[in-house]
């Protein structure tokens, strides 16, 4: 599906991202034939017209706190100020060390740390530090920003400055999060372009579980997002399992996953798929089903939870069952 039509199929953070990325010359790989495949051709207004209505409406939803033990809120902590916070809001009723940490890449590679914000909020209320990358550009009480004024796209290291300030967060003394944190239980995912970003930091021994959501490396020549990498040889580096979240058919990123899952033979991985296309349920509350799945699979990696781990295990496992869901594994049982 070209990038123009894609756009108006999806999620409208992710949408003014992929506008944004079409604004300048994008930076791709020859092609196996040797040449360097076009631009996409600018959208029109009536394109961004209909972007700009889909993001308007998506910032009047309210923020949610998930549906966990643990209410969540979002902010900017003070010596973060390029990351977005997610986590239970009463600190006082976390039992030290029980928090689990959680980096996260936004669809688009988008600097907006709360364009997933429904799906993000539901994963810290089940006991999670989430930190996206980049600062609050959307939702309630926030005036919408013109792609070329929400900033640089960001990198995989963004993501990886959210892990490491959580663990240093754990660490020092004087932090709301001091003691909470458990560093064994660190994970990383995220959505679309983000989604790349989580498996290239995947590599990282501190990684213990992974979650990717519409998404899949890019095979070697193929186009690609300006400034964006991707290279199916990372998957050898993958040392934890891993689940892949995808939307179907429809979903751009189908064929690019599917082929990821089918490549990985050496660490235990799973992939989920439901007839969503691209945008998959980020605007759903809560995060939608996908949310409840990305929750159940953080829970059994790195808590170990029984109810959880049935979801995916089994020969009559929960997902195994469920007629919204089609459901491969691999090394699970």
């Amino acid at each position: 599906m070209p990038v123009r039509r894609l756009a108006l199929t999806i999620a409208p953070t992710i949408a003014m991202a992929l506008l944004a990325a079409t604004a300048a010359p994008a930076q791709q790989e020859p092609t196996a034939q040797g040449a360097t495949p076009p631009a996409p051709p600018p959208f029109s207004a009536e394109e961004q017209a209909a972007m700009a209505a889909a993001m308007a409406k998506f910032n009047a939803m309210p923020d949610t706190p998930g549906t966990g033990p643990y209410p969540a809120i979002k902010e900017i902590a003070r010596n973060l100020p390029g990351n977005t916070v997610y986590r239970p809001a009463n600190l006082a009723a976390i039992k030290p060390g029980t928090l689990g940490v959680v980096g996260w890449g936004n669809g688009g590679c988008s600097p907006d740390g709360a364009s997933q914000r429904l799906h993000l909020a539901e994963l810290a209320s089940h006991g999670y530090v989430v930190v996206a990358a980049g600062q609050i550009l959307s939702g309630p009480g926030i005036e919408a920003r013109p792609p070329g004024e929400q900033g640089e796209r960001t990198s995989e290291k963004d993501v990886m400055a959210g892990i490491e300030w959580a663990l240093a967060e754990n660490q020092r003394e004087g932090s709301p999060l001091h003691g909470l944190i458990d560093p064994n239980k660190v994970a990383v995912s995220g959505f679309s372009c983000g989604g790349v970003q989580a498996l290239s930091l995947a590599r990282d021994p501190r990684i213990k579980a992974i979650v990717v959501h519409n998404t899949g490396l890019f095979p070697s020549g193929a186009p690609m997002m300006a400034g964006m990498t991707s290279d199916k040889a990372w998957l050898k580096a993958l040392h934890t399992p891993v689940l892949y979240i995808q939307g179907g058919k429809t979903d751009i990123a189908y064929e690019n996953g599917m082929d990821d899952f089918k490549r990985i033979d050496h660490v235990p991985a799973a992939i989920l798929n439901q007839d969503t296309g691209h945008g998959g349920n980020f605007m759903d509350e809560n995060g939608g089903p996908a949310a409840t799945a990305a929750v159940n699979w953080l829970e059994w990696q790195l808590r170990g939870d029984a109810k959880a781990a049935a979801m995916f295990k089994g020969p009559n496992c929960g997902y195994c069952t469920d007629s919204h869901w089609t459901y491969e594994r691999k090394k699970l049982d």
